[in-house]
């Protein structure tokens, strides 16, 4: 911290493997250029409330948040990905694939978005085939109704 940034008020935003799951899940959310109140609903349900080992969540949300409107998501998965093993990475990809079909429908910015993190974290669409027909399984409720 330099002289000067005692002024600032402000912490710089760390990047650990839990800000980064919480980082990316607002990424995905607002990728469509919109955060509706069932999205932070289900960004809250995801990523523990405020069970979060020690974590204050209302502090992780304000910093990620300002976060992704400073940081391009290309810079963000640079440094993201050497950041987490693997089982963190697919963690954040069922997650995120997940919230994006919670409302039944992904829109095209939100898939490009997605195909991103899939390609930072050296993932295919056939390597992730399995996780995602688990998650469309999940989300599909009209099998009770068939």
């Amino acid at each position: 911290m330099g002289l000067f940034d005692m002024f600032k008020g402000d912490k710089a935003f760390e990047l650990t493997p839990y800000s980064i799951f919480v980082t990316s899940m607002l990424y995905i959310i607002a990728a469509d250029g919109e955060i509706n109140e069932n999205e932070i609903g289900q960004l809250i349900a995801t990523v523990g409330g405020n069970q979060a080992k020690g974590v204050d969540l209302n502090e992780l949300l304000k910093g990620a948040s300002k976060y992704i409107k400073s940081t391009k998501v290309d810079d963000f998965l640079g440094e993201a990905a050497s950041k987490l093993n693997k089982p963190q990475q697919i963690c954040i990809l069922i997650n995120i694939i997940d919230t994006l079909f919670a409302d039944g429908n992904a829109a095209k910015e939100e898939q490009e978005m997605f195909a991103k993190f899939l390609s930072a974290f050296g993932e295919t669409e056939d390597s992730f085939a399995t996780h995602f027909e688990t998650i469309v399984t999940k989300n599909k409720k009209s099998v009770f109704f068939s």
